[in-house]
């Protein structure tokens, strides 16, 4: 490989910079040492300027190109965004209702199967009592009734999922030394 430029960013197999790159980890780098990139990159990764400037931090990230495109959000050098996971609210969910099939019919079966209808008629197996039947078996003739928001409660444990697209971790350092870019 030529010279690299000084500030460009590479991926790298290995676990360990190479000679002349650091790894982009964020970390503070003394501007005494590296003035060059420094005055390439200033403080837009941390650090106070006065002795520190920070390096890009791509541990966990997915880099992407600066600015706009039609329907995207407008990105900035040096800008973070995102999350690994995330808790969804009721807000965030799609609205939605949950319709009970039923029937004046009296129920027929205490065990409800794939598609049972609820009677309208609770009745027992046998004159002394036993199970109550309280379902029917798919059949037509039935009415779909939009439940009432009592009997259905909200459910679920609050938990984060995945937010993550599939990853490969890979190592990025950034030149230290080399060519100073040109604008033009």
């Amino acid at each position: 490989m030529s010279q690299p430029y000084v500030g460009q960013i590479l991926m790298f197999a290995g676990t360990f910079p190479p000679a002349g790159w650091a790894l982009c980890q964020g970390q503070l780098m003394p501007i005494s040492e590296n003035d060059t990139l420094f005055n390439l990159i200033g403080t837009t990764y941390g650090g106070d300027g006065q002795s520190t400037f920070g390096l890009p931090n791509l541990s966990g990230r997915i880099p992407i190109h600066q600015g706009t495109g039609p329907g995207l959000s407008n990105y900035t050098i040096g800008q973070e965004a995102g999350t690994e996971s995330v808790t969804l609210t009721t807000q965030q969910i799609p609205s939605h209702n949950h319709l009970a099939l039923t029937s004046s019919a009296g129920g027929t079966s205490a065990v409800p199967q794939s598609n049972s209808i609820l009677a309208d008629e609770v009745t027992t197996g046998q004159p002394t009592g036993g199970n109550a039947f309280a379902y029917l078996p798919p059949a037509s003739g039935v009415t779909s009734d939009t439940m009432p928001a009592g009997p259905v409660v909200n459910t679920g444990g609050s938990q984060p999922h995945e937010n993550i697209q599939p990853i490969l971790t890979i190592s990025y350092c950034i030149s230290l030394f080399g060519v100073y870019p040109s604008p033009t």
